[in-house]
């Protein structure tokens, strides 16, 4: 499976086979097995629900590995406003699933830190591509 990207965002995408829920909790399960911690999971559509609008599923996972970050943070404290890494998984207006996140050579770019340090963000596109799969 690939990721799609628009380059000038550093957003990837990937559709899902799975409904928002269903891929959430997938994904939740992967970054657990693989020693990821979960730091929070947002309801964006319910807390929405509970305010009395309307929004189409939309939840979001925030993760990380403090030894994979805290390298980064070193190196530059400002790439902090991208860690802990976020999975957005939503529902389009044709009912299809998307999960979308940061590209990690983005952040890296963004942040202008060494390539190297790239390696523990990107450990996770292919469980976010997993989580997606049937």
């Amino acid at each position: 499976m690939s990721s799609s990207t628009a380059p000038e965002s550093g957003v990837l995408r990937v559709a899902s086979s799975h409904s928002v829920a269903d891929t959430v909790a997938r994904l939740e399960g992967l970054l657990r097995e693989h020693g990821v911690l979960i730091f929070a999971r947002i309801d964006f559509s319910g807390d929405a629900g509970r305010a009395g609008l309307a929004l189409r599923p939309e939840q979001m996972l925030i993760f990380g590995n403090p030894k994979a970050g805290t390298p980064l943070m070193q190196s530059e404290p400002a790439v902090g406003l991208d860690l802990p890494l976020k999975a957005l998984v939503f529902e389009d207006a044709a009912g299809k699933t998307w999960i979308a996140w940061n590209d990690p050579q983005y952040i890296v770019r963004r942040h202008a830190l060494p390539a190297a340090l790239a390696a523990g963000l990107a450990a996770v596109t292919p469980l976010i591509e997993r989580a997606a799969q049937s």
